[in-house]
């Protein structure tokens, strides 16, 4: 059974439990495990989405750190060698292709993918210098396997489309904490460059969770014409509900 690994979390975390190939073509040590023995840092600040990518890479065999930030995520790679780097594009201290760029100039051996709940982010990655790009929610298990695998040459392995058992639910409870983080960022009266990150990171949530009016809420405030408090009352009616997926 796969390790995992984590860096610290936030606060408003709680508990966190610890492509398309060229060919297919079967090793035996690979298995139903595709990306056994592979390391994996995930950049990423939504506890919700790690959920999602924890249990992708459970599934697949691949051992997962993560980093919440830019920050964490500097001091993992002074350590540590990951084989594959998957940094989320808005990160509560800086913007995720800042750090894709700033990996890729350094000629490091890791396969970089950039990730996020807004399509067009696959540009701004691939321009940073990333190699490919995974759109939230990721589609299906399978999905994250081939678009790993493709970057890696030296490892080919048959990776099968599950029909429904090919879908990975992360944990409702995850979605109320990200959502109760929200609420409390925004109650305490964010500045405009924190206004920014929080309608992202809630368009984030909205997008894989199938939340379609909270998406469009988040990005209309992201795109400044629409106000906090409307945002700031759905939030609280969700978090009222107990909605999780």
């Amino acid at each position: 059974m796969p390790e995992t690994d984590l860096l610290p979390v936030p606060a408003h975390a709680g508990a966190f439990p610890p492509c398309f190939l060229p060919r297919e073509v079967a090793l035996p040590d690979c298995g139903a495990l595709p990306l056994s023995g592979l390391t994996v840092l995930l950049v990423e600040d939504s506890r919700f989405a790690s959920d999602a990518m924890r249990l992708m890479c459970h599934r697949s065999g691949a051992r997962l750190r993560r980093a919440e930030s830019i920050e964490q995520a500097r001091a993992h790679l002074k350590t540590y060698r990951p084989d594959v780097v998957i940094i989320d594009l808005g990160l509560p201290d800086g913007r995720g292709d800042d750090l894709i760029r700033e990996i890729s100039l350094a000629r490091r051996r890791s396969v970089v993918l950039g990730t996020s709940g807004d399509p067009d982010g696959r540009q701004t990655a691939l321009a940073a210098g990333a190699l490919g790009f995974l759109e939230k929610p990721v589609a299906g298990l399978a999905g994250f396997q081939r678009a790993v695998l493709r970057h890696l040459p030296d490892r080919f392995a048959i990776v099968a489309d599950g029909g429904a058992g090919d879908r990975v639910l992360a944990d409702p409870l995850a979605l109320q904490d990200d959502l109760a983080h929200a609420a409390g960022l925004m109650a305490a009266g964010p500045d405009p460059g924190q206004r920014r990150y929080l309608a992202g990171f809630i368009g984030g949530l909205a997008r894989v969770a199938g939340d379609r009016d909270l998406a469009n809420a988040a990005r209309a405030m992201e795109k400044g014409v629409g106000a906090m408090v409307p945002m700031q009352q759905m939030v609280r009616a969700r978090l009222a509900e107990g909605r999780g997926l």
